[in-house]
């Protein structure tokens, strides 16, 4: 049984014009207001400089701007270098509780269904990441939050009361968490939230990687993972979702399994926490598939 809807808390989201007028009182650049990007699930937002050139808003609730510089700007600048197409960061604030950054608006539109040539490229991105921190041992290592909530996100509470079946999701979780290290070995770049919505193509060509917030060192092969679950509301050929799952095959369980069972939390959590029951059953089925 489905014990009755709770209250649990949503994620914030950004006021553009106030976080604007925020940016303005503290570094005095005047930025407008060009409308909201589509898609994400907290809000990012065109703005223009006073050239009326355009750029792209990003808001990061509850963070600090040494903790972005370590991980996330330096892992995007990294893969920026390496000829991955990350955009240049252009402005960053910290605006009370937040860290306010102003970024390159790349070409193209994001991916609303992947097809073969757009899954191969993205591949071939994936793979530009694999030991690109080897230089940066500063830079975080991803954690999994397996085993204890994440900041906003991965929270086990809403799977443990939401029904039997979430709640037997949450053990295993916690159980591959007890099993494994909570962060990930490696010196490669991840991007952390590597899906179609953050991958700009145009013209059968992808032309961007956006949204590195997250961004930490680990293994680059979780974001493999993110992609599969990014595909599973039907944004791709099932063909393409075949090739994807014989590379995830190849994957070692050590990688792929705890990397399954953070994308299962997730994914799961946050479909209880803003989606319909409907929603939270549709990544349940996802993410038993190879947590049995």
């Amino acid at each position: 049984m489905t014990s009755p809807p709770q209250r649990w808390a949503r994620a914030e989201r950004l006021d553009a014009t106030r976080t604007l007028d925020a940016l303005r009182a503290r570094t005095g650049v005047r930025l407008t207001f060009d409308g909201p990007c589509p898609g994400g699930q907290v809000g990012t937002a065109y703005v223009r400089w006073p050239d009326q050139r355009r750029s792209v808003l990003k808001w990061r609730p509850h963070s600090r701007v040494a903790d972005l510089e370590a991980g996330p700007l330096t892992v995007s600048r990294v893969l920026r270098q390496a000829g991955c197409p990350a955009p240049a960061t252009e402005l960053v604030a910290q605006v009370d509780h937040a860290v306010v950054m102003v970024q390159e608006l790349l070409p193209g539109t994001k991916i609303d269904h992947l097809d073969h040539d757009l899954l191969v490229q993205a591949l071939e991105l994936n793979r530009l990441q694999a030991g690109r921190l080897a230089d940066h041992p500063d830079v975080p290592a991803t954690e999994l939050f397996l085993r204890q909530d994440g900041p906003g996100y991965c929270l086990h509470e809403p799977l443990r009361r939401h029904n039997r079946r979430s709640a037997a999701l949450e053990r295993r979780v916690a159980a591959i968490g007890a099993d494994h290290p909570d962060r990930l070995a490696g010196d490669d770049a991840v991007h952390m939230d590597f899906h179609p919505g953050n991958l700009l193509a145009t013209g059968g060509a992808i032309t961007g990687v956006v949204d590195w917030d997250g961004a930490a060192c680990g293994d680059h092969r979780f974001d493999l993972v993110t992609l599969r679950f990014g595909i599973h509301d039907g944004g791709a050929d099932p063909g393409v979702t075949r090739h994807l799952d014989a590379v995830l095959d190849a994957v070692p369980e050590d990688v792929l399994r705890p990397a399954w069972a953070h994308m299962g939390l997730r994914m799961v959590d946050w479909a209880i926490r803003h989606f319909a029951p409907s929603d939270v059953e549709h990544w349940l089925d996802l993410a038993e598939e190879r947590l049995g």
